[in-house]
């Protein structure tokens, strides 16, 4: 026999230990629960009727049995999984999840040095992840960490309130090893530019920058490159580009009164100025020009510490399906600013920051080559900034792989298969984890809401073993805060006073206004000038002309009167030589006579 052969028997041999396995785990915990309810009968302990359980939440009771290899290594694992989440320093999400029950002594946490290197919630729709995410950032700001939330449904606003504790909550509690307790927590409400109940959160158009407006307008390469010119050129004039309106009037100054101004670095086409403005007017219509002016946010006021407890700043969008791009990038905006601002703080206790992105799929859908690789950058080197940034969303081929890649903790809920890109999606998912003996391809779409599939970093920067988790309740109420208690929370707000009143200063449109004006009345300056010059140009024209015309007319008369003079001169000569002809002539006449007639005297 070939070792092909062995081989295959082996692993036939090894399924059928398994299946073994599994059918007595389910043996004895059907005998379990008949023994509760017998007990329950002869005490006459009053319980709830059981509720019929859907197939997804019957296929969890035997989820953590889906181990390749049977009972003696799931025991294995199993301390292997308790060795890995020991940690001092560390925020507990839940329990580890055997045979669909909790393992109160199986502790599964997330070690709070790790946090800034980044991490993954993910699941379907109604599967937990929202309630993970409050769980978390509850932890975090026990443990003295600020939060940034994004409320994509509105339902994060009950943190300010505390849980209110039930009989089921508390059977729960106390079989996953929680102590529960109702706790509310420090909330600041903040909204894009003041569309919602919260403080308003605003920037101005030259800190949002070109490569992510660019993003929001859905510009091409092309386009992107034509923008980032006209910022530039903003720049150096020294305009500031405070809301949309200031763009609107420079982009209309570059490509006409002053289209000269760029000749010498490139130019904008009309063509391209015409898609930019067109796309501006688009957002305007979506309301951005909410979203765009003084006072700008500090992001630095969501980094704020209570009594030792850390804020959770919570960013309402209640109209993210109008608007996807511009909100998620907005909010991709604030991580680039904190990892502008923020110095530089290696590796830590615990995050200064941690940052959870809801919806986080929606920031790199049609994104260009550019904003992908500015995203990638940020996320790559915000974590020496202390900073941690959490994606919260249905798979992890929602996020691009160069930033999955740089993601240490994962926390996998449910995913279902109904579909064949279903079933692909749940096998790409599968790959993402490290290696266990856990069918994960089984194992993910039976996982029943609140549980979920967990492996972070530990403090060596090494995967922690593969974790089916029980995820604990969330002390805050888990869903929306009653309205009396939230106007409380908004209106007490400090920061509130400081950014609800929009203002609007000197800018790029009152500058180039001015510019325009002033080379306006230059240029009527220089053309009356012009005129002047020719008027005097031409008076003296005429002057030279009459002058001209006097000196012509002065030598035509002198000359006239020499002429007169000439003739009068002649004249007398003339009548000289008449004179002496004459007196000749007589004078020889007289003798011819007298010569004749003998009158001459002898």
């Amino acid at each position: 026999m070939d070792k092909a052969e062995i081989a295959r028997l082996a692993a036939k041999a090894a399924e059928a230990k398994a299946a073994a396995a599994q059918a007595a785990a389910q043996a004895a915990e059907a005998a379990y629960k008949a023994a509760l309810a017998s007990a329950a009968e002869s005490t006459e302990i009053t319980k709830e009727p059981p509720q019929s359980q859907s197939p997804e939440a019957a296929s969890s009771v035997t989820c953590a049995s889906q181990v390749k290899g049977g009972t003696d290594i799931a025991d294995e694992y199993r301390e292997q999984v308790a060795a890995g989440y020991t940690t001092e320093n560390a925020l507990p999400i839940g329990v580890y999840l055997v045979d669909g029950e909790p393992v109160a002594d199986v502790p599964v946490t997330l070690p709070l040095q790790m946090l800034n290197r980044h991490g993954l919630v993910a699941g379907a729709t109604g599967t937990g992840k929202t309630r993970t995410l409050q769980l978390m950032a509850e932890g975090l700001s026990d443990a003295g960490v600020p939060v940034f939330i994004t409320d994509i449904k509105g339902d994060l606003t009950g943190l300010i309130e505390a849980g209110v504790a039930s009989d089921k909550l508390t059977e729960r509690s106390l079989k996953q090893g929680q102590n529960w307790v109702g706790k509310a927590f420090p909330t600041e409400f903040f909204a894009l530019g003041g569309l919602g109940d919260g403080t308003p959160v605003r920037t101005t158009v030259t800190d949002f920058g070109p490569l992510l407006l660019a993003r929001v307008l859905g510009l091409n390469d092309t386009q992107e490159s034509a923008l980032s010119l006209i910022f530039h050129w903003a720049d150096q004039q020294k305009l500031g580009l405070i809301d949309l309106g200031d763009l609107r009037d420079t982009i209309a100054y570059l490509t006409g009164v002053g289209a000269g101004e760029l000749e010498t670095i490139g130019g904008v086409s009309s063509a391209t100025a015409g898609v930019i403005l067109r796309e501006l007017s688009v957002l305007q219509t979506q309301g951005a020009d909410d979203f765009f002016g003084e006072p700008a946010f500090d992001p630095k006021d969501f980094m704020q510490v209570r009594d030792g407890r850390g804020v959770i700043s919570c960013l309402e969008l209640p109209e993210l399906s109008d608007r996807p791009a511009l909100f998620s990038t907005f909010v991709m905006w604030l991580l680039a600013e904190l990892f502008e601002i923020m110095p530089e703080t290696g590796d830590v206790d615990k995050p200064k920051l941690v940052f959870f992105f809801d919806e986080a799929h929606l920031l790199f859908d049609g994104a260009t080559k550019a904003f992908m690789e500015a995203v990638v950058k940020t996320v790559r080197l915000i974590r020496s900034k202390g900073i941690g940034v959490f994606f919260v969303t249905q798979t992890p081929k929602d996020i691009p792989e160069d930033v999955l890649a740089q993601l240490g903790a994962k926390v996998q809920h449910a995913l279902r298969a109904h579909t064949p890109n279903d079933a692909k999606a749940l096998r790409e998912t599968v790959k993402t984890f490290p290696t266990s003996p856990l069918n994960l391809e089984a194992l993910l779409p039976s996982l029943g809401t609140g549980e979920a599939i967990v492996t972070v970093l530990d403090e060596k920067g090494r995967p922690s073993p593969v974790a089916p988790t029980k995820i604990w309740a969330p002390a805050a109420v888990m869903g929306v805060a009653s309205q009396s208690a939230l106007q409380a929370a908004v209106q007490g707000s400090q920061l509130r006073m400081r950014y609800a009143d929009k203002v609007d200063p000197e800018s790029a449109t009152e500058l180039l206004a001015e510019r325009v004006a002033h080379e306006q009345a230059a240029a009527e300056a220089a053309k009356q000038a012009e005129e002047q010059a020719a008027a005097q140009v031409k008076a003296e024209q005429k002057a030279a002309e009459a002058a001209a015309k006097k000196a012509e007319k002065a030598a035509q008369q002198a000359a006239r009167k020499a002429e007169r003079e000439a003739e009068q001169a002649q004249k007398r000569r003339q009548r000289v030589v008449d004179n002496l002809v004459n007196s000749a002539v007589r004078t020889i006449g007289n003798s011819v006579v007298r010569s004749i007639f003998g009158n001459r005297k002898r």
